[in-house]
């Protein structure tokens, strides 16, 4: 479902994307990269889709918000089963 929604200027638009107590993924489209790439930031949401863009497997996947937290896949994913151990006085 797409849901089309007016807007006056850019930061209206991040406002009304970001309330929603979801966040798993978001959808940009524009004909500037620079513009893309700004939105996209501000977004409130764990993927990011520009022009189109499928997913790139093997990257983080999870969502903000009440879309769950943590992460799948790719190194983010790796590091939730990995355990830090610091060691003191060895020389």
């Amino acid at each position: 479902m797409l849901v089309i929604i007016p807007f006056s200027d850019e930061d209206e638009a991040i406002e009304i994307a970001n309330d929603t107590p979801y966040g798993l993924a978001a959808f940009v489209q524009t004909g500037s990269p620079n513009r893309a790439e700004r939105v996209a930031t501000r977004l409130r949401a764990g993927a990011v889709h520009i022009n189109g863009a499928g997913i790139n497997y093997g990257s983080p996947f999870g969502g903000y918000k009440q879309s769950g937290n943590g992460r799948e896949g790719g190194i983010m994913g790796l590091e939730d089963y990995l355990e830090t151990k610091t060691l003191h006085g060895i020389s």
